[in-house]
């Protein structure tokens, strides 16, 4: 997920990714706890897009 791609975004739509990624991040945690994945990467990419979308949510709301 790229930041210019959510930078074409509403603020809607970004709130429905990050609900979204909250969810998957959810489950990459409860699949690595249960030793049913062992993807512990995967955990590192869904925390770095979260960060990318609360910082253009926050561009958004410093905009308007």
């Amino acid at each position: 997920m790229k930041a210019s791609d959510l930078r074409t975004k509403s603020v809607d739509d970004l709130g429905k990714e990050l609900v979204g990624l909250r969810k998957a991040q959810f489950s990459a945690r409860m699949q690595i706890s249960t030793q049913q994945s062992n993807k512990h990467d995967q955990l590192g990419k869904i925390q770095k897009d979260i960060a990318r979308v609360k910082t253009i949510l926050a561009e958004k709301a410093s905009q308007a």
